[in-house]
C-alpha cells in the first residue's frame, strides 16, 4: 500500500465526524424512534457545518440503519435501532470526488479538445451514444456514463491522466450510490445527457475553452443537485 492509502485510509473523514455529531445530538436532544430530525438546514446551522457536509452524514447514518431519509419527508430517527451502530468508514464521500473532478477533468476535456486523434474523437462519441441508448436502465446508464468520461481522458494520449479518473470512478461507493438513489432524478439523466453533447461539440470542433468550460458546468450541476435542498 502507498504512503498516500495509508494516510487517507487512517484519516477520519468530515462525513464520518459530522455523522458522530448529529448522531450526539439526537442522544443529547432525546430525539426518539420514529421521530423527525430537524431540517436539514436547521442542523447544518446548528452543527455549523456545510450542507454537503451535513447531506453525506445523514447518508453515512442511513447505512449504518440509525436513521432513514425519507424522499420528500425528511430524516426520522430509525424504529429498528434498539443501540447507535458506529459510523464505519466507507470511503472517499460523493462531494470530495466531485470537487476533484471539477478540478481535473475540464483541464483533462481541454487537453482532448487539442491533441485527440480522429480515433479517439470516434471513441468519445461512440461513449456518448452508447449512455444514451442505455438511458433507462441504470447498470448500463452507469457504465456508460464512467466510460464516456474514461474515453475523455484516453483522447489526452497521457495514461497518468486515465489512472487519475479511474482512480476518481471506482471512488463511488456506498455513501455516492446511496446518494444517487434519493436524488437522481429523471431531470438530472436528461440534463446529464444534454452536457455530455456539449462536451462532445466542443471537443469535436476542437475547441480547448469551450470543451473545459461544457466539462466545469456539468460537474458544478451534478454538484448543486445532490448538495440543494
Amino acid at each position: 500500500m502507498s504512503a498516500f492509502a495509508q494516510k487517507n485510509g487512517g484519516e477520519k473523514r468530515l462525513y464520518r465526524v459530522v455523522a458522530m455529531r448529529i448522531r450526539d445530538l439526537i442522544l443529547e436532544e432525546k430525539i426518539g424512534p420514529g421521530e423527525r430530525l430537524p431540517s436539514e438546514r436547521d442542523l447544518a446551522t446548528k452543527l455549523n457545518v456545510s450542507r454537503a457536509s451535513l447531506r453525506e452524514a445523514l447518508i453515512a447514518l442511513e447505512l449504518t440503519g440509525f436513521v432513514e431519509v425519507r424522499g420528500g419527508s425528511g430524516v426520522y430517527v430509525s424504529e429498528k435501532l434498539d443501540e447507535p451502530a458506529p459510523v464505519q468508514e466507507v470511503g472517499l464521500g460523493p462531494f470530495e470526488v466531485l470537487s476533484a473532478r471539477r478540478l481535473i477533468e475540464p483541464e483533462i476535456a481541454a487537453i482532448a479538445a487539442r491533441v485527440a486523434t480522429d480515433k479517439a474523437v470516434d471513441a468519445i462519441l461512440q461513449a456518448a451514444a452508447d449512455m444514451e441508448a442505455h438511458h433507462d436502465n441504470k447498470f448500463n446508464c452507469e457504465h456508460g456514463d464512467r466510460e464516456f468520461h474514461l474515453s475523455i481522458a484516453r483522447a489526452t494520449g497521457n495514461s497518468a491522466l486515465v489512472g487519475v479518473i479511474e482512480y476518481l470512478w471506482d471512488q463511488r461507493g456506498r455513501l455516492w450510490h446511496r446518494l444517487h438513489e434519493h436524488f437522481r432524478t429523471e431531470e438530472l439523466r436528461k440534463e446529464t445527457i444534454t452536457d455530455h453533447r456539449r462536451v462532445v461539440e466542443a471537443i469535436v470542433a476542437r475547441d480547448p475553452v469551450e470543451a473545459k468550460r461544457a466539462m466545469r458546468a456539468h460537474l458544478e450541476r451534478v454538484t448543486r443537485v445532490f448538495s440543494r435542498g
